[in-house]
């Protein structure tokens, strides 16, 4: 299959979700994604209807000497780790993927573009090396299991809707503080097991990493992501040029513009000028206004997972609402304040 770039298959003035929610009922997730994000929809992961579906949990499963529990906590077999071990699960069959099914079914007739996503191996890494392993072996597992699950998501997703076009989301929370003191891998290290866990799939989907936390954007973008999601916070205008050069090469930025920790208002005004106030500034720095309105998805800063449905409902109005508002500005001056 020939690598597709972003602009083949991404329509501008997009909007999508991250992946965690707050519904129990399958169905009535996969509903909720198809009616916001009707045009790049994301498969859901269900944490509130079971632990097994929260972003650890749903990881460790399939790890050879790993048990997660229905709480969704890690136990460990130490004598029965192997760092060459497959993973078990490659047909997404337990509870961990009720969710990813049901979207799947809902979607099996898909001609357009559709998200899924999965844990990253620094991410995972840590989270082994905190549950007991040794964090040589936890790194070695995670980089592993997420090359293999990586790969057999795309194959399972492609199997199942087969004129799809695919994007594939690594989630890496903790790569925020890969370059911090005392971080159990070097910063070299967690680089090349993400760069890796994409590299399986390039052929496949287009890649996307998201990282929710601030972080080294120079790192990250080091990693080779299609598009990279950040959150929209001032400190981005710092890297005007960095992020210049990515859209230049035909990268694409998923903007964290609806904030999930905290109020977000009743109506797009206040999230559209936080977000037009950075885009002004980044363009002031030099950065293309084009390819930074052409070349934008808009997401809320992480999943709804620890939001009521009613929260999580206004949440993604308000995440379309920026989009709309942003598809507007083409036709005009690029992120006027006051539009």
């Amino acid at each position: 299959m020939t690598l597709r770039t972003p602009a083949e298959i991404l329509p501008a003035g997009l909007s999508t979700g991250i992946g965690h929610l707050p519904h129990y009922d399958p169905g009535d997730a996969v509903e909720f994604v198809l009616r916001h994000s009707p045009r790049l929809p994301s498969a859901p992961a269900l944490p509130a209807r079971s632990r097994r579906e929260g972003m650890i949990a749903q990881a460790a499963t399939g790890i050879a000497g790993v048990t997660v529990d229905v709480n969704g906590s890690l136990f460990i077999d130490h004598a029965a780790l192997d760092p060459e071990a497959p993973l078990l699960d490659t047909e997404f069959r337990g509870d961990a993927f009720v969710g990813l099914r049901a979207f799947l079914t809902a979607v099996a007739d898909r001609v357009g573009p559709l998200k899924v996503s999965t844990t990253g191996p620094v991410t995972l890494g840590l989270a082994l090396h905190s549950a007991g392993i040794e964090a040589d072996l936890a790194f070695r597992i995670a980089g592993r299991i997420v090359r293999q699950r990586s790969a057999a998501l795309m194959a399972h997703v492609l199997r199942r809707v087969p004129q799809a076009q695919l994007v594939l989301f690594l989630d890496e929370p903790a790569m925020g503080s890969l370059a911090e003191p005392g971080f159990p891998i070097a910063p070299s290290d967690g680089v090349d097991l993400v760069s890796g866990a994409l590299a399986v799939v390039e052929a496949t989907a287009v890649t996307g990493l998201h990282c929710c936390t601030t972080a080294d954007y120079r790192l990250l973008l080091s990693v080779g992501p299609r598009i990279l999601s950040v959150p929209v916070r001032r400190e981005i205008t710092a890297h005007a040029g960095l992020f210049g050069e990515f859209l230049e090469r035909g990268g694409w930025m998923a903007w964290g513009a609806v904030p999930t920790d905290g109020p977000v208002g009743t109506t797009v005004d206040r999230l559209w000028r936080r977000l037009a106030v950075l885009g002004r500034a980044l363009v002031e720095d030099g950065l293309d206004p084009q390819l930074l309105i052409s070349q934008t998805i808009i997401t809320p800063t992480c999943g709804l997972a620890q939001h009521g449905i009613t929260q999580a409902e206004l949440v993604m109005e308000l995440t379309a609402g920026v989009a709309d508002r942003l598809q507007q500005q083409a036709a005009g001056f690029p992120f006027s304040v006051g539009a």
